[in-house]
């Protein structure tokens, strides 16, 4: 599997010939500049211009199957749970989806836009063992660098994935409360089941492609 980060919240997931866009920049946005690629799945967190760039993903004969909202689904053999919660995202209150996914054997977890660490009890009992979880830190309408690290730590992921949103500062906060002055970063992950064995809260910084 190879994990690449394209900005604000939004990653691509390949595997094999699949490939996944989680929530992908709009060519709307005026934050952000929207990357474009084909994927077979689009997962979308909040409805705003910075993660619902679906069209996006419509591109050299693929047409994603989108998900934007909370439920169960399945779509060419990969079960996503889509959990309720809530952000601030852009100033007003809006619903946040967090998605739980499984992808070669990697069991994945996006909290999106998550604007509280208040999550329901009984949405945290339908996360199953996390091994690597993306985490939004910053700017104003997610988590802050002290929430955002300790819910991280709180959920026991093996290797944690901050969502910077282009923010270097809030970015420098997290490492800080993580005690990380050296960070792991590279410009794409590609990893293994195998290769998460023996790993706890392990971080690791995804450049901005």
């Amino acid at each position: 599997m190879i994990l690449t980060y394209a900005g604000a919240a939004f990653f691509k997931i390949q595997f094999g010939d699949t490939v996944i866009g989680i929530n992908p920049i709009s060519k709307d946005s005026k934050k952000f500049t929207a990357a474009r690629f084909g994927a077979d799945l689009c997962l979308i967190s909040v409805n705003d211009v910075d993660f619902n760039g679906k069209d996006q993903l419509s591109f050299a004969g693929k047409e994603p199957f989108v998900i934007s909202g909370p439920g169960e689904y399945e779509h060419g053999g990969i079960f996503i749970r889509g959990i309720q919660n809530t952000t601030k995202y852009g100033g007003e209150d809006r619903i946040n989806t967090i998605y739980a996914l499984t992808v070669d054997s990697i069991n994945l977890c996006f909290l999106g836009a998550m604007g509280s660490k208040n999550v329901a009890n009984e949405g945290l009992e339908q996360l199953d063992e996390i091994d690597i979880l993306f985490v939004p830190v910053g700017p104003e309408g997610v988590l802050s660098a002290k929430d955002s690290y300790a819910f991280a730590v709180s959920l026991e992921p093996k290797m944690i994935i901050p969502i910077y949103f282009g923010d270097k500062k809030a970015l420098e906060l997290f490492l800080k409360e993580a005690g990380i002055k050296e960070p792991t970063s590279t410009d794409k992950l590609t990893i293994k089941r195998k290769d998460l064995d023996g790993k706890e809260g392990d971080i690791v910084i995804l450049k901005e492609s």
